[in-house]
């Protein structure tokens, strides 16, 4: 993949390289392409395997209709999203099984207050359900459908691996980062926002995030902006002024099966699990 990358960039010298296709999914090889090649931006869209077909099918048919050049912009939140409506009726519907459980549930008016609340949840080692607006478009939890933990904690990924997730104990989990702050943990300092490629951490921050490197000392990183996820980014934002730590381990909404859509799957998913919160909406469940 480097010989070809570095054949092309002789062939055409720009500093811009669009990856797709489903070799776009190796976030390794995404990264040591920013040291092996001349390259100073590479982007990977946030679905580029053969899912991402169906969007250039919708953008090839709309040009031919309207005769036009359509404009994406690359927001990969496209889901659906539910109002608190519905996810109180889902709740109502379970409310047996949540009461057996004694399972407390609060409502939030403000997200802002919320934020705080699980922020200092998450620094206090709870793992936290997140469901939050519209679902992401591509395979990556990108902060909307996550289960999020405090990456301090070297315990954490057994506990996620064994506990919740239910696959291998070597599986790796993400560290969503402010993108403001990817220069002060990470060697390279570039805007990953769809969790597509892989940089080495800083040698003087590895100790303190030991839940999100890898053996090699590597993190597979989402950066998080204001512009992309407001809510995620306040969330990381509170968690960061109580520990100073910028950083939330992040991985996909599931139990070894496809990453939840709807509340009743969120909900179902947190029955059935050790899950301790369930952020639904403006619903906070606790355990």
């Amino acid at each position: 993949m480097i010989n070809i990358v570095n054949d092309l960039y002789q062939k055409n010298k720009n500093e811009n390289l669009c990856i797709s296709g489903g070799s776009g999914m190796n976030s390794v090889a995404n990264g040591i392409l920013f040291k092996k090649t001349k390259y100073k931006n590479i982007y990977i869209p946030p679905a580029p395997g053969d899912a991402g077909g169906s969007l250039g099918s919708a953008a090839y048919q709309i040009n031919k209709i309207n005769n036009t050049s359509i404009q994406f912009d690359d927001n990969p939140y496209l889901g659906p999203s539910y109002s608190d409506e519905a996810i109180k009726k889902d709740i109502d519907d379970n409310m047996t099984t949540i009461k057996e459980s004694s399972i407390k549930i609060n409502k939030f008016d403000r997200f802002e207050e919320l934020s705080l609340n699980i922020s200092k949840e998450l620094s206090n080692g709870k793992i936290v359900g997140f469901f939050n607006k519209r679902m992401e478009w591509g395979p990556r939890a990108l902060g909307n459908r996550s289960i999020l933990a405090d990456p301090r904690n070297a315990n954490i990924r057994d506990i996620l691996n064994v506990k919740i997730k239910r696959r291998e104990k070597f599986r790796p989990f993400a560290p969503s980062i402010l993108e403001e702050e990817t220069k002060n943990w990470f060697e390279t300092n570039d805007k990953v926002p769809f969790m597509s490629k892989v940089f080495k951490v800083r040698n003087e921050k590895k100790y303190l995030i030991p839940s999100v490197t890898h053996v090699d000392g590597t993190g597979r990183l989402q950066t998080v902006s204001k512009n992309y996820n407001p809510r995620f980014y306040t969330l990381i934002s509170d968690f960061f002024k109580i520990t100073k730590v910028p950083i939330l381990l992040n991985t996909s909404f599931n139990e070894n099966e496809p990453i939840v859509c709807t509340p009743k799957e969120a909900l179902d998913c947190f029955l059935r699990t050790r899950m301790d919160i369930l952020v639904l909406g403006n619903y906070v469940l606790l355990r």
